[in-house]
């Protein structure tokens, strides 16, 4: 998914956001008790600048995290992400043991409680006398007399809390959505969708950290020059130009990243242009294009040779991703101002429909999100993917090729989706996925893909492959 608005594919895989890109990105930690470790503390003011300002998770962290080493870094990035994420759970916990509603509590209380809590209950590794006695000085520095609650909770929590959560049971979407932290509503469509086991797992998996994956730019580099180049240890993967880093890796600020030598990718999304595999001399459009990490992965496997009419309604976002083809050296990408809802002129090859979406498939990089959701989102969303979808049939020649994709586990959005669109259009047919792909199959619907976190380890995507007559 590549909305219009606020998208941030490109930060899914680090934690961070390139410098600058939103109103979050400036700052910095500010003051921090001497007994507090640099990453508990940038941790705190992540929870406290996502529940208490709406702050986005990755912006928050990008600019709370300035200056902290790579090990700082990836701890302060499990343990912030972590309490965003868990924060359904985390809050059961601290009601039990402080016997009050968390809304009733101080913000500086719950946010040090939350914090506190992760660490004893989810962190096997952090000594709990770190865990205890850290909290307590971020609630002594910022509550109003707090810290004792805090104190008195955590130490409660040391021997109760991993207890309390495993007797939680997850045998209904109500039961689930408490044990494993989402809201109820993404609990229930799962248990539909997938199945009591497929939906409990895939909740689980949501809450671990999301796998770095990058792509090689192929336009620049190499996969294995690229590896031998990071500095981190890297693995490669199935697709051809992917890398998944070992090590913690702040991508932005990498030499190599401004260099435009590699793209922060999930391998799910890696593979959406793939399925779409342009061929050198087409003409391609990418509807909603912005941030640009496919429409530059189009133009490296078109070799720089035909042309990219990359859509984006976003003046200041379609900006940046002319500087992104430009850093990428995407030399045959231009940039169309424009809804991607609205009649787009001339006929084109390819076409890649990557339309907004609940981002439902990213849940584990994008900690903050399960939160910001609701269920009429989904209803407004499948409209729009409707109207965008008719943009791109309408410019596909015959025997074009179109593909329909999103970074959502939601049937309404996906298999639903294409199947409405196959009812209009008696000119258009579901095509086999190319040979190089890996075999990431739906569930329930034959001839499409659908990543899951629990089965395939990377970002839940939905990839539909659309032939025209």
């Amino acid at each position: 998914m590549r909305p219009n608005q606020g998208p941030r594919e490109q930060s899914r895989q680090t934690g961070s956001r390139p410098p600058g890109s939103g109103p979050e990105s400036g700052g910095g930690r500010g003051a921090r008790a001497a007994a507090v470790s640099g990453a508990r503390a940038c941790a705190y003011a992540v929870v406290r600048r996502v529940f208490e300002q709406d702050a986005y998770a990755d912006r928050a962290l990008h600019a709370e995290a300035e200056g902290l080493a790579p090990r700082d870094r990836g701890l302060a990035t499990r343990l912030a992400y972590g309490v965003v994420q868990r924060k359904a759970t985390l809050d059961h916990v601290i009601q039990t043991l402080a016997r009050r509603p968390t809304a009733k509590l101080e913000p500086a209380v719950l946010a040090a409680l939350r914090l506190g809590v992760f660490q004893l209950a989810f962190m096997d590794r952090v000594p709990a006398h770190a865990a205890v006695g850290e909290s307590v000085e971020l609630a002594k520095r910022d509550s109003r007399g707090g810290a004792g609650l805090v104190n008195a909770v955590l130490r409660r929590a040391v021997g109760e809390a991993r207890p309390l959560i495993d007797a939680l049971p997850d045998d209904t979407p109500e039961a689930a959505a408490l044990r494993h932290s989402h809201p109820l509503w993404i609990a229930a469509m799962w248990f539909e969708q997938l199945g009591a086991d497929g939906a409990r797992a895939l909740m689980a998996a949501n809450n671990e950290s999301a796998e770095a994956a990058l792509r090689a730019n192929a336009l620049k580099i190499g996969r294995d020059e690229l590896a031998r180049s990071l500095g981190v240890p890297a693995r490669a993967t199935e697709l051809p130009e992917g890398l998944v880093v070992e090590a913690p890796f702040d991508a932005f600020s990498s030499p190599l990243w401004h260099d435009g030598l590699f793209m922060p990718q999930s391998r799910a999304a890696q593979a959406v242009s793939r399925a779409l595999a342009p061929q050198p001399g087409e003409r391609v459009l990418d509807l909603c294009a912005a941030p640009g990490a496919k429409t530059t992965h189009l133009a490296a496997l078109m070799s720089n040779e035909g042309h990219i009419t990359a859509v984006e309604r976003h003046r200041g976002r379609a900006e940046a991703l002319t500087r992104t083809a430009a850093r990428m050296g995407a030399e045959i990408v231009s940039v169309l101002v424009q809804d991607a809802a609205e009649p787009v002129e001339g006929t084109y090859d390819r076409v890649l429909v990557d339309p907004p979406c609940s981002d439902l498939g990213t849940l584990a990089s994008r900690p903050d999100a399960r939160w910001r959701k609701e269920p009429h989102d989904v209803a407004q969303l499948a409209e729009l993917q409707q109207r965008i979808l008719e943009r791109g049939a309408e410019v596909l020649r015959p025997g074009g090729i179109m593909v329909y994709s999103t970074c959502t586990i939601s049937p309404r959005e996906n298999e639903r989706q294409i199947e409405a669109f196959l009812g209009r259009h008696a000119d258009f047919q579901l095509t086999d996925m190319p040979s190089d792909l890996p075999v990431w199959d739906h569930p329930t619907v034959p001839r499409v893909r659908q990543t899951l976190p629990h089965r395939d380890g990377t970002d839940g995507f939905f990839i539909a492959r659309l032939g025209r007559a």
